[in-house]
């Protein structure tokens, strides 16, 4: 009973300072007989306009909230009550810890762990760690995980090299990203980048992005 409970935060915690070698979906992908690329950076290798694309698009309230944006679950149950497509209402912090430590198939079970898991990291990681895991384990296309293998597989340069276009892009094809392109986006795409452009500015601008410390470039001597 008690390694079930210490199992768990351990876990958490060897991740808090330990590059994560994989994941379940990963794994998946490669049952599939897709050929995962992945290629692990700090976030400080990772673009601003990408860590603030993906809090305009996925979760505004990151740097506030302890892991659960209560007003948006709150939506997605009515939503869905009401028979409407089915609504979601998970923050980066959710989402991390279900890409992290568990298996994309949804259930009650699977729910509650994440929800256990999303309280884990809140308390025992920094923000800082919980966007670095997360731009560096989601799927931005068929077996493309991380920030730096997607920006190198889409636009063929590295993350911290992304314009806010591009960044705006990949953010967009993050819910459904063996669908949807960067490169050759659809409208719905194109339209929700240009939002997400918009979006990223408010979050710079207004400090909704605080809790993330970005490293500013180094300017290069002349």
């Amino acid at each position: 009973m008690l390694f079930v409970v210490l199992a768990p935060i351990i876990w958490t915690l060897v991740y808090r300072f330990v590059p994560i070698p994989g994941t379940f979906l990963m794994v998946e992908r490669a049952f599939q007989g897709k050929d995962v690329r992945r290629n692990p950076v700090a976030l400080n290798q990772i673009s601003p306009h990408l860590v603030y694309a993906v809090i305009a698009a996925e979760d505004a309230k990151f740097c506030s909230h302890d892991g659960f944006d209560w007003i948006a679950i709150q939506k997605a149950v009515k939503s869905n009550e009401r028979g409407r497509k089915l609504r979601g209402g998970s923050t980066i912090s959710q989402q991390t810890a279900k890409n992290v430590f568990l298996w994309p198939e949804r259930s009650w079970v699977r729910k509650g762990l994440e929800a256990g898991f999303t309280v884990l990291i809140e308390t025992l990681w920094p923000k800082q760690r919980i966007m670095e895991a997360y731009l560096n384990v989601a799927e931005f296309g068929p077996g493309i995980f991380g920030a730096e293998a997607g920006a190198l597989y889409h636009f063929g340069k590295h993350a911290k090299d992304l314009t806010p276009m591009q960044a705006a892009r990949l953010a967009a094809i993050l819910p459904s990203p063996a669908k949807w392109s960067p490169t050759k986006p659809s409208r719905r795409v194109a339209r929700k980048a240009n939002g997400i452009v918009k979006g990223a500015r408010i979050v710079r601008e207004s400090g909704l992005g605080t809790c993330i410390r970005i490293q500013p470039k180094k300017k290069q001597k002349s």
